[in-house]
């Protein structure tokens, strides 16, 4: 019996939670400019606590930017995964609680690239072999 390739997992989560998290950063700038209504979204709506609403909509709209290109390209994957299965669980606790069957999944696909890495295919893969290092 076959099974499907560790790599093969590890690529499609790599791509699938990267999809998720950049168009939803798309939604949030206009070109290089943050939208009015993003900031509005964290006043109103989102109510995260701790944080200016200002700063939280800018650091989410580089977050939803920044994280999901690295696990793309297989370039600190595990850290981008880490960061993206945190603001996951921000959303999941602070912004929408029901919505833990969709966070669930994104959950999934972090924790996939945390636990095994990005595979080889993957800048990661190449370092770790250009050093010697046994696990990407």
């Amino acid at each position: 019996m076959r099974t499907i390739p560790d790599d093969a997992i590890n690529l499609l989560a790599r791509f699938s939670i990267a999809g998720v998290f950049w168009r939803s950063g798309q939604t949030k700038v206009d070109g290089w400019h943050q939208k009015d209504t993003r900031v509005d979204l964290y006043e109103n709506e989102y109510r995260l606590p701790l944080i200016d609403p200002t700063l939280a909509a800018h650091l989410a709209a580089i977050a939803e930017h920044l994280f999901p290109v690295l696990p793309v390209i297989g370039l600190a994957s595990r850290l981008s995964a880490l960061a993206l299965l945190g603001i996951t669980l921000v959303i999941e606790i602070s912004v929408y609680p029901d919505a833990w069957p969709t966070h669930g999944t994104w959950a999934a696909c972090a924790m996939i690239i945390i636990a095994r890495g990005p595979g080889v295919v993957s800048l990661d893969h190449l370092v770790a072999r250009r050093f010697g290092l046994t696990r990407a």
